[in-house]
């Protein structure tokens, strides 16, 4: 007979989880493994809220299952490190992401692009090597293989650095990898959300000439003066569209939702790439994006996909982000605020990413 949640493991923990598909979180007692001698054991301080995780809790992406403790932007203190831990200790400021374990000998994992391993194990909603399930941040508490955490530098703020371990590498990955991060480059932002403003600014940090895309003019005003893109394009304006035809090096598309991609193609240079960050969820109503191909072959364009990064790129990332003062925009909030913020963030309700200050609002509910 299978073990209780509370049951598999030797040590309490103590989160929030969604018990069906409503999605509607609420207080959850279970527990986590021992600390082993390559893990590194974390008290959250504080977890950032990704619209992934309203995908896995509502079971959009088909493949959720329950209880589930959402949160892979994670931020803590080192509270015990096994025997074998070599890069940290007690104390530490430490941060986890997406991942917290692969088969660690495939070409991707030794070239460290973990995030593309076929075994992957995701920080929730996984089946880890002990075959029990993973549970993420929104947790008083978790333990995790040292090679999957990484170091959080002492002069990046812990809340507003959080959403760093997913929006903040899912948009760094690519624009590096890509080769949209060379000085003097002119790159498209398409979505001004958690993704979009993070890509504005490590691509300004990079020296990278900025042009917000979005349907919402009402959002020129921050994009520019607040978070210094050199430019807006409302979409919906077919005169800006056809003005900026062939204009573009390179486009980052961090919308989820269904939109045309006709539009974005025709403003990319010749050899110009246009790289999709956001992950969509299909309904029955809902078609999975077009794409045109006529551009592609005219063009030599490239229509491309970028998850997160590699333990390695992560590491440098929030490095980067700590030299260039780049953090994520962010409204800190309890943990029995959740059901609210993932409500507000489904209605764009939010500038720019909820975070979960969960050792100051954890224990009360305990």
């Amino acid at each position: 007979m299978a073990k209780s949640p509370q049951e598999e493991h030797p040590q309490k923990a103590f989160g929030w989880a969604a018990r069906d598909s409503a999605g509607i979180l609420s207080p959850f007692n279970f527990s986590r493994r021992n600390t082993g001698p390559k893990d590194v054991s974390i008290k959250i301080m504080y977890c950032g809220v990704c619209h992934s995780d309203i995908h896995f809790v509502r079971n959009e992406w088909g493949f959720s299952e329950y209880p589930m403790v959402p949160g892979h932007e994670i931020v803590g203190i080192v509270t015990e490190v096994g025997s074998e831990v070599k890069k940290m200790k007690v104390g530490d400021k430490v941060a986890i992401g997406c991942m917290v374990g692969g088969c660690d000998k495939c070409d991707d994992c030794t070239k460290g692009l973990e995030s593309y391993c076929r075994d992957t194990i995701l920080t929730y909603n996984y089946i880890y090597h002990d075959g029990t399930r993973t549970y993420g941040g929104y947790s008083d508490w978790i333990v995790a293989e040292e090679h999957y955490v990484v170091k959080f530098p002492d002069t990046l703020p812990m809340d507003s650095g959080a959403p760093l371990l997913c929006a903040g590498i899912t948009v760094y990955s690519p624009l590096k990898y890509y080769g949209l991060d060379e000085p003097g480059k002119h790159l498209g932002v398409v979505g001004l959300g958690g993704l979009g403003h993070l890509a504005v600014k490590f691509a300004k940090a990079f020296g990278v000439k900025v042009t917000v895309i979005s349907t919402s003019p009402s959002k020129e005003k921050e994009a520019i003066e607040s978070l210094g893109a050199d430019a807006f394009l409302v979409s919906r304006d077919l005169e800006q569209m056809k003005a900026a035809t062939g204009t573009f090096d390179g486009i980052i598309d961090t919308v989820s939702a269904q939109h045309p991609l006709q539009p974005l193609l025709d403003l990319l240079k010749n050899h110009g790439k246009l790289v999709m960050v956001g992950a969509p969820h299909y309904t029955k109503t809902e078609k999975p994006l077009e794409l045109p191909i006529f551009p592609l072959l005219v063009g030599r364009k490239l229509v491309a996909g970028s998850a997160t990064g590699g333990m390695q790129e992560t590491q440098e990332m929030i490095d980067f982000a700590a030299e260039h003062n780049i953090t994520a925009d962010v409204e800190v909030i309890p943990m029995n605020y959740i059901n609210t913020a993932m409500e507000r963030l489904l209605k764009g309700d939010v500038k720019y990413r909820f975070v979960i200050d969960v050792a100051n609002t954890m224990a009360r509910l305990n």
